[in-house]
């Protein structure tokens, strides 16, 4: 039986289309949907249990994989097949993931599962910027209890103009890389890179990505009518209490506000919220408390809430004092660590970032392999997140999707300041020691000085900011708070992290948790962030104004040369013998790369000290060394021969040519060691290939006077002693007649 096949198509312009489609693959899944355009195309299946979890959260589980044999590639490693999801990979998971999770109702525990495949890839398209509208549309085929359709876009700048999910190719002109994902009525995620932007363009990029996810949502309605809209599946809600709700609020509303009106510490404010948690539930009896279960927590926490909120809306107070605009005192160092190649310290408040950099070769360049795009990065930032940062102790099983996006994020904002002649390939590790707010920011601030400090020559500092907003819709009160804390992060509607030079915009992450969120407030939000920015770029260079000139002394130095192709076999030599012997003797690293483009070889050569490059270098040298006619060099003897001696140049030692006992001197020489001797340095002049013997030829007597009375021996006649007929000199006739056969001498 042919199933029936439901389709929507989105017009991208210039000539681009998505296509959204259902009905044919995945039908036992609650949701699915096939989204193409061009040759890449996206399954998504969409998959909730019908039991509610035993868990005060949603377990949601957005899963994004691309398959190798969606671009008729084998997978990596031994075992040939998909393993572990790529950083690439996890980055798209947190994308989709941040979108899809506000919009499920607060008291939704079911267990979710979203999973996006690539099936077919099309180098002319970007799967990443499909993969919300494909969430979003297997949801809105399914009985999920889910708010709105939404979908995510990727925006690009080309010659001024914005495009909307522009290709690879477009993309490496572009001057912004942004994703924006949204609803029909709101945006709600953004995050990307740019080119030092100001507030305003960036604002543009926004609005012009949003109205295209605007014609997304209405496809996914129009195929949600058409394939036949579901009810909502009825679930278990969470108990709720009006006036249990009403009498926490009450009792503990007063004393939050009071406490977050003292400006304390972190740890001295957590402690007396949890007194008066603890006093709340025991003014409750055991039955009582055990009747109501987690609803005084969960009460409790929504009058903590809205206390602080209060106090910064109506006092322009924040829980550890400071003004809406205030950042916390900053502290940095730089060259703490005796044995790196470049180190930092930066610390904010109560976070506080270490950062190492470390210079290498191409061969450390981070290779990345992946179905949709296959490179590599010769500067990479990673960011790690201890437990004891936090003063928690807890597993550590591998690098979280927090870690990989965190790292993700300050990469980005650094990566446009790193120059593109830069030798090095640059590895940045951001180790948090302490948090309390935006340690992504942290580490921005700490990479930049970690880099000058190692003498990456940045080409300008980058410094980040983490921001918050608290609004009230009724009243039309708003505030925006720069550098927020940690307990500032989840009570506000809009937490965002900036990062830029003095000049624009570098890289930003929003989450923007309330609806019809206006631009103005967004702009005005950007601006404060940009002087937030601006402090903390002046603690930064108050600290390393400018990058050191020169990488440490046990740092190695990179010297980069570019040699014709045909020489870089004899480089290497027979199985990288030569190569490896030079590593070896000189202790360098030595790697060659060859240019598809000027058809040469790059050498590029590390090392700590010059010697070692020094060595390298003349060994180059030697090689590419090429004689000209007529020219004199000096040279050195290297062998004794009985036809004459080995001598090598000076200026090129390792090229030998052999000087032939004739050409030692005008007088006739019997012995050659009656003119030189092993180790005698002189002049000889080169005549480059001689045509009877087809060897170099270089001469001594050339460039020595002649002796007085000196007569030139006349040449040789070869045809002597015979005549123009091929007879010798008594008349006999040497020709032979191939015409007559020759007699077999007979034996006696």
């Amino acid at each position: 039986m042919i199933p029936k096949v439901f389709k929507e198509v989105i017009d991208l312009g210039d000539g681009r289309e998505i296509s959204i489609e259902t009905g044919k693959l995945a039908k036992q899944a609650h949701g699915s949907v096939v989204v193409q355009s061009g040759k890449c195309m996206l399954l998504c299946t969409v998959v909730s249990n019908y039991k509610q979890a035993d868990v005060d959260f949603l377990p949601l589980t957005v899963d994004y994989r691309e398959k190798f044999a969606a671009a008729g590639r084998y997978p990596g490693g031994f075992f040939k097949r998909e393993a572990r999801p790529s950083d690439g990979e996890v980055l798209t998971m947190r994308l989709v993931d941040r979108v899809l999770r506000p919009l499920f109702p607060k008291d939704y525990h079911s267990e979710t599962q979203v999973m996006i495949q690539l099936m077919s890839h099309d180098d002319d398209v970007m799967p990443d910027a499909m993969a919300g509208l494909a969430a979003s549309a297997a949801i809105q085929l399914s009985d999920f209890p889910f708010e709105c359709p939404i979908s995510e876009a990727r925006v690009g700048r080309v010659n001024g103009e914005f495009v909307i999910n522009p290709t690879r190719a477009q993309l490496e002109e572009s001057d912004i890389d942004m994703m924006i994902g949204a609803s029909a009525d709101s945006v709600m995620m953004v995050e990307g890179e740019m080119d030092e932007i100001s507030e305003e363009e960036m604002t543009e990029a926004i609005k012009f990505a949003h109205e295209a996810i605007k014609v997304q949502c209405a496809a996914q309605v129009k195929l949600a009518e058409a394939f036949g809209k579901k009810e909502v599946r009825e679930y278990e809600p969470e108990r709720e209490d009006a006036d249990l709700a009403k009498k926490i609020h009450d009792m503990a509303y007063d004393k939050v506000y009071a406490v977050a009106q003292a400006g304390s510490a972190k740890h001295e404010r957590s402690a007396a919220f949890g007194e008066i948690k603890e006093e709340i539930k025991a003014s409750f009896s055991e039955e009582e408390q055990e009747d109501f279960g987690g609803l005084i927590s969960k009460y409790y926490s929504k009058a903590e809430k809205a206390a602080v909120r209060d106090l910064t809306l109506n006092e322009g107070l924040r829980l550890d004092g400071r003004k809406t605009d205030e950042i916390r005192p900053i502290w940095c160092e730089v060259d703490y660590l005796p044995s790196t190649h470049g180190s930092s310290i930066f610390t904010r408040g109560e976070t506080q970032a270490l950062a190492t950099v470390t210079l290498g070769t191409s061969r450390e360049a981070n290779q990345i392999d992946m179905p949709s795009y296959e490179g590599e990065e010769r500067f990479y930032l990673h960011y790690n997140f201890p437990p004891f940062s936090t003063g928690e102790a807890r597993p550590i099983r591998g690098t979280s999707r927090r870690e990989v996006g965190h790292g993700n994020l300050a990469q980005r904002a650094l990566k446009g300041m790193v120059p593109e002649d830069c030798p090095y390939t640059v590895r940045v590790v951001s180790e948090i020691l302490e948090s309390n707010g935006s340690s992504s920011m942290a580490t921005v601030c700490a990479g930049t000085m970690a880099m000058m400090d190692a003498g990456v020559q940045l080409k300008k500092p980058v410094s980040g900011i983490a921001m918050g907003l608290i609004s009230d819709a009724d009243s039309g009160k708003y505030a925006v708070l720069s550098d927020i804390l940690g307990d500032e992060d989840h009570l506000g509607d809009m937490d965002f992290k900036v990062t830029g030079t003095a000049d624009g915009i570098t890289a930003c992450q929003m989450d923007i948790k309330v609806k019809g969120l206006s631009y103005e407030i967004l702009v005005n939000a950007l601006k404060q962030a940009r002087d937030g920015r601006l402090h903390i770029l002046d603690k930064i260079t108050e600290t390393i104004e400018t990058p050191n000139t020169e990488v440490k002394d046990h740092a190695p130095t990179m010297v980069s040369r570019r040699i014709p192709n045909e020489f870089i076999g004899a480089l290497i030599g027979p199985g990288g013998k030569v190569i490896q012997e030079m590593q070896k003797e000189t202790e360098t690293t030595i790697v060659i790369n060859e240019d598809p483009v000027t058809e040469e070889g790059i050498v590029e050569i590390l090392g700590v000290g010059s010697k070692g490059i020094d060595a390298v270098m003349a060994k180059i040298d030697s090689l590419l060394f090429k004689p000209e006619v007529g020219s004199v060099y000096e040279v050195k003897v290297i062998k004794m021969l009985d036809f004459g001696a080995v001598v090598e140049y000076v200026e090129a030692p390792g090229n030998e040519v052999l000087l032939h006992v004739s050409e030692l001197a005008w007088e006739r020489t019997e012995n050659v060691s009656d003119v030189v001797n092993m180790g005698d340095i002189f002049d000889v002049k080169y005549f480059g290939i001689d045509k009877r013997t087809r060897k170099e030829k270089v001469s001594r007597k050339a460039i020595l006077p002649k002796p007085e009375g000196y007569v030139e021996r006349p040449p040789r006649d070869n045809n002597r002693g015979r005549d123009n007929r091929g007879r010798d000199n008594r008349g006999r006739d040497n020709r032979r007649d191939d015409r007559r056969p020759r007699e077999d001498k007979k034996e006696d």
